[in-house]
């Protein structure tokens, strides 16, 4: 796909959504169905990473596909009326498009349930690519063009990175600000209620900023 003149991707949960309350409950109720632990609340803290690697906590390897699918069948039902937007995301969202650019949603989640909780909350992103972490979302990055990533997640800043897009991380998910720099993140912001303001600085000197490299706002922005 030919590069837009601005695409801005975006990570989802604990980026756009807090999906703590519904992922919690789609955890419940999977316990329930399965008659099996699962500790919703340990488990809430742990988000980012694909399902299957908290599925392999709670059941045996051979089982993992299986409930998997299971959890995702069980989700919309569950999860998606009962979780909200992350503050700032829709003006982020609208900040894109205001600049005429795209905003993209690149996530590990199921892609059906990630359009699911996009529709409920009235975000418009303009494309939704789900099941990619990690180094896996430099595909759908390169794919749109995007040149500047944004999430919450050390694996985000790594798909950003490998994708040679800037990396604009939010300390508003399970891994802190020191981290996330120490992981390489060019920007940091506190959460996205920062990101319009950001986005004007760089829209204005984007040469500013070197995709894949050290500069950048490297402190909070």
């Amino acid at each position: 796909m030919a590069a837009h003149p601005l695409t801005v991707g975006f990570d989802l949960d604990m980026t756009l959504i807090d999906s703590r309350p519904g992922i919690k409950a789609a955890y419940e109720a999977l316990a329930a169905r399965t008659g099996t632990y699962v500790d919703a609340d340990a488990a809430v803290t742990r988000l980012g990473p694909p399902l299957e690697e908290e599925i392999r906590r709670w059941f045996p390897a051979e089982r993992v596909a299986e409930v998997s699918a299971l959890y995702r069948e069980l989700y919309p039902a569950h999860a998606v009326a009962g979780t909200p937007a992350m503050p700032g995301a829709r003006e982020a969202i609208e900040a894109v498009h205001a600049a005429g650019g795209r905003a993209v949603v690149v996530t590990a989640k199921f892609e059906p349930n990630a359009k699911l909780h996009l529709t409920h909350l009235g975000i418009a992103a303009d494309a939704v690519v789900g099941s990619l972490w990690a180094e896996a979302k430099a595909v759908a990055l390169r794919e749109h063009g995007a040149r500047v990533y944004v999430g919450d997640h050390t694996g985000d800043v790594r798909g950003a990175r490998t994708a040679a897009a800037l990396s604009v991380a939010v300390a508003t998910g399970p891994c802190d600000a020191d981290e996330l720099r120490a992981a390489g993140a060019q920007v940091v912001l506190d959460d996205l209620t920062a990101f319009p303001a950001w986005l004007d600085r760089y829209a204005v000197n984007p040469d500013r900023y070197t995709p894949g490299g050290p500069d950048g706002d490297a402190a909070s922005a």
